[in-house]
């Protein structure tokens, strides 16, 4: 008895010297404190008993997610409303003259072969549906030159995919000597092995009859030609070099004094001499520069669009990839384009090197309304907008009706960065008293940048479906902190708002705002998508402490059984003591 008696002395002297330590973390001890409370939901029960509420999306809810259940998601699966049946509904493609990679070969025939194009693609992807008949088409065109065109299922190539950085579908690349470079051109049959061949090719042809010339002229929407001396030597080079740099031109060259006559140069005129012919509006332009290669490239860079370039899907990517950054864009319906197109133009020659000037379609529904959508445009009427098509994506609007002389003030106050960005807004709403609340970029400043309050924000489209995934974490997280007075947890729809302050690589972007400093850039949240992570990332960076208060939860009553058996033992400890 005396020996149990000393047991239990020597363990309450143990707690009660361990309850009186100083812990030596404050916040430490306090974190751990509600590590299991926020696991728990426990407190999400007690408030559906005692307030439900009904669910704003019928597809996710608290019980149906946990914290873990999108941790693992992979870009390479098939997303959930594409099952594995639906891939074998695309049209066959005849695509025998592709090689198909994985990781036993993909090495040794790159490094095998000088000059291979690789396309990592998925299966369930529209892009790449699309891409595959050209492709397949462009790889029986260059059947026989030194280039070999193949593909490889990123899905089921994961570590390859991922070895080569893929992040979206298609990605392709083109390997020289087993080094690999991004594709830059056009997604059709043409413009691929119009790419390819500059860059196994000797990059500028000769014309030396004019059969030739009348050939090329009637057969190639734009063209460069060279009217040299010589054929050979350092001119041809420079031409030839300046060639590799500009992927979607031909350029050719000459010493007959016919054919650079047909090409509307002056066969007296002092060599070297160059042009470039459009099927444009405007079809001719003379080089008057330096002859070296990169003055050359930036002649035809800046004149290789038209005036005004229709953007279409085939055009998308020669508008974001010139040199030339900043665009003037009209947007207008179909039926306004004859009445408002010309004075487009008119105003586009002013600025020829300086800006691009694009004509968007409104009442496309596939190509013209999405660019519309992005750029905030509503309504029918013509409306003309300037983008810096830079990393700042800045957009600058033109008030009133577009008229010549509007457009060209409007050019020169943009050339001139005098021009004040627009940005994208919802309606604010009202009320707002949600315990996630809603960000527009008309509220941003008063909710996001309020120097009192600590902000977590969320960056999101409402198609994605990471965050669609995130939304009951991200609610969870927001009712257990809604009693902290210093701290926002908001959203912002990325799709429909924007804000200097709020730059989205991606859906979902997570960025927090520490009180007190609102002027220097974000934090980007980089903790797992869990309640725990997020709290322990926010009580890090939080400028003003707190505490929370962990809630009071309702106790089941227990059973006659269960409070007879508590009882007994303890009973037993005390007979024991």
């Amino acid at each position: 008895m005396t020996s149990r008696l000393t047991l239990v002395v020597a363990i309450f002297s143990l707690l009660l010297v361990s309850s009186l330590s100083p812990s030596s973390s404050a916040d430490s001890a306090d974190l751990d404190e509600f590590l299991t409370f926020l696991e728990s939901d426990e407190s999400d029960r007690n408030d559906a008993a005692s307030n439900p509420t009904p669910l704003s999306d019928p597809h996710f809810s608290d019980d149906d997610v946990s914290d873990d259940d999108f941790e693992n998601y992979d870009d390479f699966e098939v997303p959930s409303g594409l099952d594995r049946d639906d891939e074998n509904l695309w049209p066959a493609i005849d695509d025998k003259d592709v090689v198909v990679l994985g990781d036993r070969n993909f090495s040794g025939f790159v490094e095998s072969n000088r000059y291979v194009m690789v396309e990592f693609y998925a299966p369930w992807c529209g892009h790449c549906q699309s891409l595959a008949p050209e492709y397949a088409a462009a790889a029986t065109e260059l059947k026989g030159e030194a280039v070999a065109l193949a593909k490889v299922d990123a899905t089921e190539e994961r570590e390859l995919a991922e070895e080569y950085e893929v992040q979206g579908f298609p990605t392709v690349y083109f390997f020289v000597d087993g080094e690999h470079k991004p594709y830059t051109g056009q997604r059709t049959k043409e413009a691929i092995v119009t790419w390819i061949k500059k860059k196994i090719g000797p990059g500028v042809y000769n014309i030396s009859t004019i059969e030739d010339a009348e050939r090329i002229l009637t057969s190639e929407n734009k063209v460069v030609l060279g009217f040299l001396e010589s054929l050979v030597g350092p001119e041809s080079e420079e031409l030839s070099a300046a060639s590799k740099l500009e992927d979607n031109v031909n350029f050719y060259q000459t010493v007959n004094p016919d054919v650079a006559k047909l090409f509307h140069m002056d066969p007296d005129s002092k060599r070297p001499a160059l042009v470039m012919l459009k099927r444009e509006v405007e079809k001719l332009s003379h080089f008057d520069g330096q002859f070296k290669k990169s003055v050359i490239a930036e002649f035809v860079s800046a004149n290789k669009l038209p005036l005004v370039t229709i953007f279409t899907r085939e055009s998308g990517s020669a508008i974001f990839e010139s040199p030339i950054k900043k665009q003037i864009l009209l947007f207008a319906t179909s039926n306004d384009s004859e009445k408002v197109i010309p004075t487009f133009q008119e105003a586009a020659k002013a600025f020829k090197g300086k800006l691009i000037f694009v004509y968007v379609e409104m009442d496309n529904k596939e190509v013209g309304r999405p660019v519309a959508d992005y750029f905030g445009i509503t309504g029918n009427s013509p409306k003309v907008i300037g983008y810096s098509g830079n990393n700042d994506g800045n957009k600058y609007v033109l008030n009133g009706e577009p008229t010549l002389d509007k457009i060209k003030a409007f050019g020169e106050d943009f050339v001139q960065d005098k021009l004040k960005p627009f940005y994208k807004s919802d309606p604010i709403p009202e009320p707002n008293d949600e315990d996630v609340k809603i960000v527009v970029g008309d509220n941003f400043d008063d909710i996001v940048l309020d120097e009192s309050k600590d902000v977590l924000l969320e960056i999101y489209a409402p198609w994605c479906g990471h965050c669609q995934a995130l939304e009951p974490t991200y609610k969870k997280l927001a009712k257990h902190l809604r009693a902290i007075e210093s701290l926002v947890i908001a959203k912002m729809d990325g799709a429909t708002n924007e804000h200097p302050k709020a730059k989205a690589e991606g859906f979902p972007t997570l960025l927090f705002f520490p009180a007190g400093n609102k002027s220097v850039d974000p934090i980007t949240v980089d903790s797992d998508h869990t309640v725990v992570s997020f709290y322990k990332f926010i009580k890090k960076h939080a400028s003003i402490p707190f505490k929370l208060k962990k809630p009071v939860f309702t106790a089941k009553p227990e059973s006659s059984d269960a409070k007879e058996s508590s009882e007994s033992s303890t009973n037993d400890v005390k007979d024991e003591l």
